[in-house]
């Protein structure tokens, strides 16, 4: 297998942590060690935690400080080898055998490939970073497919043979725990699980995302999440609606809504779920205020 021993200008846990901080992206010791170690040895990172605390947005930070495009493949429930590694251009075969008459022609050119996130990653390793995101969301077929790719980072074309990368991909994988994810995939990763953010960090990602928003603000939208995702909600708040709670109450006070009724006027930016609405409704004004029992 292809190995990664070094990426340039990030040769140690912490100045990768100093990269993702410039990057808006602030990583603790554990999962800066973590992605660290992922990139310097060649291996894939897996991510898992609750909705909302941040794994996209890691790999979309870590891609930033590498200089690399993104390649996201979201997972689904059916998804297959298709959608994820490559598929024929039938139509432009069939095009192609017939403007060619007699004469000879490869229909397994790269002409007719059409590439899926995962061979482009293989093609171009030194350039992408490929995120596997929400991989729990898909079948055990589809995690035993990715099993070759992710061992020795090459993949089978019956028509073509098997394609290696000519280095370790950077490949990043993302799950929300709804489901337990094989061990031989696990086996294959460096693991770390991000929770959500204790409430001076969350406030310092208001800050560093929404630069508009007061540090007073800001310390009491997260106290207010904080207490929302205490609440047996069906969607919790991630730390993205925290951001955005807080942007927009300080829009609303700017337009002359006191501090309560802004928080109370903007909770469709917290609370996505009609349900969770209707069940924080009554007790809303005790939440914001730290009244809640």
């Amino acid at each position: 297998m292809p190995v990664r021993r070094s990426i340039v200008g990030i040769d140690s846990p912490e100045k990768l942590s100093s990269a993702l901080t410039a990057a808006q992206y602030l990583s603790d010791e554990a999962l800066s060690t973590s992605a660290y170690l992922a990139l310097a040895l060649g291996k894939p990172l897996l991510l898992e935690g609750a909705p909302g605390v941040g794994k996209t947005e890691a790999a979309k930070a870590i891609a930033s400080i590498l200089g690399r495009s993104l390649i996201r493949l979201q997972c689904y429930e059916g998804i297959d080898s298709g959608a994820a590694l490559y598929e024929w251009n039938y139509p432009r075969q069939m095009l192609a055998i017939r403007q060619a008459g007699d004469n000879y022609l490869n229909i397994y050119a790269d002409d007719f490939l059409i590439s899926r996130p995962m061979l482009e990653a293989l093609r171009n390793p030194r350039d992408a970073v490929l995120l596997i995101d929400e991989i729990d969301r898909s079948d055990h077929e589809f995690e035993a497919f990715l099993l070759e790719f992710l061992s020795d980072f090459q993949i089978s074309i019956p028509e073509r043979g098997t394609l290696r990368a000519e280095q370790a991909p950077v490949v990043i994988l993302t799950s929300n725990r709804t489901r337990e994810l094989h061990e031989a995939l696990r086996r294959r990763c460096v693991y770390h699980w991000i929770d959500y953010p204790d409430a001076l960090r969350e406030a310092e990602i208001v800050m560093m995302r929404a630069s508009s928003v007061a540090r007073q603000t800001a310390d009491a939208v997260v106290a207010a999440v904080g207490r929302l995702r205490q609440e047996p909600l069906a969607k919790p708040p991630g730390v993205a609606e925290t951001v955005e709670w807080a942007e927009a109450a300080t829009l609303l006070q700017s337009q002359g809504a006191t501090w309560p009724m802004a928080f109370k006027r903007a909770i469709g930016v917290v609370l996505k779920d009609q349900d969770d609405l209707m069940f924080i409704a009554p007790r809303i004004d005790a939440i914001i205020s730290g009244e809640a029992a």
